[in-house]
């Protein structure tokens, strides 16, 4: 409907579209759940988040970036996907935390804070800048990051990536760890490719994601300490 009435339809693009959502649809419909479906099928969400093909799809006009709305449903076809048609469980997916999943998530952000934020500094990710925010508008930033980016990020690296490799390791740690880099590599393209500052940066804000995770055996957890993150470096530093 966008497309139609902005002038911005093509075919081509609607055929990829489809082709996309068929994909993640009925991947798990066609293939059996393996150890080689489940990573092909994280594979091919990363390839298709990461090499802009939604991009191509999703015009924007002149100085409006919609973008986004492809990724939104990238994020709803991948999780129904996984949730409804290969079964994951243990993964709390939801929008609203629990009293004890806001603890953990608030508890594992203060302990961040000390690491994570001193190291942007060091490495010149970040400076600090107190021009200060709004309580409606820090409050639009947290929620808008926890319903949104975090409410992805951790449901696909945590609730799935990290639930996966502690289940074929039988090595939390190492699982742990192994997630926090690829979750660091994922942010190399930020702003500029290869970003390292950002992907060291959250590749360590990744551990205590994780281990929000892991303590309450819910993403709304790690959402909580990832959307507290952001919302932090986005008010209290450019």
């Amino acid at each position: 409907m966008y497309s139609l009435f902005t002038g911005q339809f093509s075919w081509m693009a609607c055929v990829s579209l489809v082709a996309i959502v068929a994909a993640v649809s009925f991947w798990y419909v066609v293939l059996r759940p393996s150890r080689v479906s489940d990573v092909l099928f994280l594979a091919l969400l990363a390839a298709l988040k990461f090499s802009h093909a939604l991009n191509h799809i999703y015009t924007s006009p002149i100085d409006v970036r919609v973008d986004i709305l492809g990724q939104l449903m990238l994020i709803r076809t991948g999780a129904l996907a996984a949730l409804e048609l290969r079964g994951v469980a243990n993964i709390g997916f939801g929008f609203i935390p629990n009293q004890k999943e806001w603890v953990a998530g608030v508890r594992y952000f203060f302990y961040f804070l000390p690491v994570g934020f001193p190291l942007a500094l060091a490495v010149g990710l970040v400076r600090l800048n107190f021009t200060g925010f709004l309580f409606w508008q820090t409050l639009a930033i947290f929620c808008g990051f926890l319903w949104v980016v975090a409410l992805s990020e951790e449901f696909f690296f945590r609730g799935m990536l990290q639930q996966w490799l502690t289940a074929w390791t039988a090595w939390p740690n190492l699982a742990l760890i192994a997630t926090s880099l690829l979750f660091g590599a994922a942010h190399l393209p930020v702003r500029a490719f290869p970003n390292w500052k950002m992907a060291v940066v959250s590749a360590v804000a990744g551990l205590f994601y994780g281990i929000a995770y892991r303590k309450t055996g819910s993403i709304r957890a790690s959402m909580v300490t990832h959307a507290l993150v952001v919302t932090a470096w986005r008010t209290l530093f450019v």
